[in-house]
């Protein structure tokens, strides 16, 4: 069975986001294990420079980096490639069809990825040119993979 990863800088807080993606995870188990798994965000200051910036995004990364291992990675980012769900669900399937037996996918905090994630990502994906809270992003790419196996097993959930 496929283990499916979601990798993120920083906790999500809000307790009806943390419930969305339990929902979503509790209806997962009946395709993949899946688990979310959340490294700490570096703290900048009110105003960063572009280094500290650059600094904190390499902290993270290379936590995100840690937890993934050798794990293929699906980096979520702004200038990556736009996939409609049935897209999505082709590559989960053909990335376990291909015998991986993981997938993760990264999710950085509010300054984006380290470039050193997204080299190392087997496909760099984009929800959306518009920007989202990395809370909902979380929440709407939960929501995706599970479209992914319902599409991938002809269920009823995506019309």
């Amino acid at each position: 069975m496929l283990t499916v990863r979601i990798l993120c800088v920083g906790k999500c807080k809000e307790k009806y986001w943390r419930e969305a993606c339990a929902e979503y995870g509790k209806r997962l188990s009946a395709f993949c294990r899946f688990e979310v798994l959340e490294v700490d965000e570096e703290r900048l200051p009110e105003r960063p420079s572009k280094a500290q910036i650059e600094s904190g995004l390499e902290q993270e990364g290379k936590r995100l980096l840690q937890k993934a291992g050798s794990t293929p990675i699906v980096a979520l980012c702004i200038e990556g490639k736009e996939l409609s769900s049935p897209q999505l669900a082709q590559y989960v399937e053909r990335a376990a069809v291909n015998g991986a037996s993981s997938l993760a996918f990264v999710i950085g905090g509010s300054w984006g990825l380290w470039e050193e994630v997204k080299r190392k990502a087997a496909l760099r994906l984009s929800m959306s040119p518009m920007t989202f809270p990395h809370q909902l992003a979380r929440v709407m790419l939960c929501e995706q993979i599970y479209r992914a196996f319902q599409i991938a097993h002809s269920g009823k959930y995506h019309k």
